[in-house]
């Protein structure tokens, strides 16, 4: 039984010590067909980026002998099994550039040492002209305590043009998760500190080096302002909607289901909502590291990480505009939304709703199924599966300021008609907002509209909608006629009364009332039950009826 490959980033370790290994290496041949200059794929995080850098890097490093890593692989059957191991080959990984500035900073040059000591022998006998710059490189790649970029804008770039006056040849370039320290930087606030330096740094080695043969880098987003990219020529963005290379990020239908059942596992309905519904181009794709994960654990719950683009969401959201809330409130009364998505702009770059949707696109938060106008930017987004939508729920809560699980009890509690635990959760979820956020009857519905999040698999949620007489509140339609629907109506008792506890019961009696009076339980089958809530400010009465 082949070992299981959870977060193994080696490919020459993936092969030579039994892992299980589905094959990309046809991703080589498109690579060398396509003969670009530089090549940047954009995905989100776990979808098997690194593997495939290094398996590029493997393949083509001169330093190397690869033939026994690549034998049997479908590579090998095609005419470009004479390009292995014929360039001088720079693989750089950023992934680890997080934490503080110092972090960030240190592992961008100690990446870049690797590199310088992995060639060592090139630098032997430099002239009286190299001899400088590269004392002066090494000496500030080598201070990797002060926190600063100044002065490394040539050290991938001097590098490749002495690889190529030793090598003769040009150099392939493959950087890993490139603009990791970019988003880091952004979400930590030394942005403006450390972007001279990397823009440099990227800039001078793939824009203006004359030793470049091709580049590949991966990353999640594009960072387009930064002349990191501009004027480049022949470059390629391929981006999550984009056919070109598709196939090599992810697992799809066929793969997965050959890996589950290698361990004894099947790709069944449950499989397939927890973990499927990611569309790259025109495939239908799985994350591979929840995937793995699960057939290491035989657990069927989320694996998601937590990343910097998390963080930044967390942060857009809370800045978010009144039109980005009302699509983000859609989208989780719907499970889909059509709007204008930018995936060529960075949301650091530029704070808009486009690029913020572009970022939860990007980040693997949601997923394009539909191009409605591909020349405008419009799509139909949705979130891909169940664990993306637990995530969702974790940023509901981080909204609130909620305990992690404290929505799960409140939606667990109302679908099993639990009412003293639902009122109990309620009320402590009333606890968390600012009086200031409570002072209308929309705040507690948008509240509850976010909890909803966990229901619409099940039911489907209408939200102020022409329902029977009037305009509902919100009610959660199940779409098993045999399950209970429900009916919430909400109430806010502007002035303060003497006597609240009764004013309040009197309330959510009267929101029951016009529950009945308009009819809002119009068209649905089965039982349903009203639910009334009366609040004043962090106070509740909620009554609970069976029609």
């Amino acid at each position: 039984m082949k070992k299981i490959p959870t977060g193994i980033k080696s490919f020459s370790k993936l092969k030579e010590e039994n892992y299980y290994f589905v094959d990309k290496t046809l991703m080589i041949k498109d690579f060398l067909e396509r003969g670009s200059e530089v090549t940047l794929v954009t995905r989100p995080r776990r979808f098997g980026k690194t593997i495939n850098m290094s398996m590029m890097s493997e393949f083509f490093d001169i330093t190397k002998d690869s033939k026994e890593i690549f034998k049997g692989t479908k590579i090998m059957d095609t005419p470009y099994v004479s390009e292995i191991n014929q360039y001088p080959t720079i693989f750089i990984s950023f992934a680890d550039a997080k934490r503080d500035k110092v972090a960030v900073v240190s592992t961008i040059k100690m990446q870049i040492l690797k590199q310088w000591k992995k060639y060592k022998y090139i630098f032997k006998g430099l002239d009286e002209f190299d001899l400088p710059i590269y004392q002066s490189l090494l000496k500030i790649l080598t201070q990797t305590e002060d926190g600063s970029l100044v002065g490394i804008n040539d050290a991938i770039a001097f590098l490749m043009d002495k690889l190529q006056d030793y090598y003769h040849k040009e150099v392939m370039v493959f950087i890993d998760e490139y603009d990791t320290p970019f988003i880091e930087a952004h979400t930590k606030g030394f942005y403006e500190e450390v972007r001279g330096g990397l823009s440099g740094l990227l800039h001078n080695s793939l824009k203006t080096s004359n030793s470049l043969k091709y580049a590949f880098i991966t990353g999640i987003q594009r960072v387009a302002k930064e002349n990191i990219f501009s004027d480049l020529n022949n470059l390629v963005v391929c981006d999550v909607t984009d056919q070109r290379y598709a196939a090599y990020f992810g697992f799809d239908s066929d793969e997965t289901k050959e890996l589950l059942e290698y361990y004894g596992l099947e790709l069944n309905n449950k499989v397939k909502e927890m973990y499927d519904g990611y569309h790259i181009g025109n495939r239908d794709i799985y994350n591979p590291w929840s995937l793995l994960n699960y057939v290491d654990t035989k657990e069927l719950t989320s694996y998601w990480v937590n990343t910097s683009a998390n963080s930044m969401i967390k942060t857009a959201l809370k800045q978010a505009n009144y039109t980005f809330k009302n699509q983000y409130d859609k989208l989780i009364k719907d499970g889909k939304l059509d709007t204008y998505v930018s995936m060529q702009t960075s949301f650091f770059e530029e704070a808009d709703n486009s690029t913020l949707w572009g970022l939860f696109v990007n980040a693997g938060y949601l997923t394009v199924t539909k191009e409605i106008d591909l020349l405008k930017g419009k799509y139909c987004i949705e979130i891909p599966n169940k664990e993306v939508k637990q995530e969702f729920i974790k940023l509901t809560e981080y909204q609130l300021g909620l305990s992690s699980g404290t929505l799960d009890t409140v939606t667990e509690s109302l679908t099993k008609e639990d009412q003293e635990t639902f009122l109990e959760s309620y009320q402590e979820i009333l606890m968390v907002p600012s009086h200031h956020d409570l002072q209308k009857e929309n705040s507690y519905h948008m509240m509850m509209l976010g909890m909803c999040l966990c229901l619409n698999k099940d039911y489907e949620i209408i939200s102020n909608r022409e329902v029977g007489k009037g305009r509902d509140d919100l009610i959660l339609k199940a779409k098993d006629e045999k399950k209970t629907s429900f009916v919430l109506e909400f109430k806010y008792l502007k002035e303060d009364k003497k006597d609240l506890e009764k004013a309040l019961d009197e309330l959510s009696n009267k929101a029951i009332q016009q529950i009945k009076d308009n009819k809002y339980d119009y068209g649905l089958k089965g039982k349903v039950i009203y639910i009334g809530l009366a609040h004043h400010g962090k106070d509740v009465s909620i009554k609970w009826v069976e029609s």
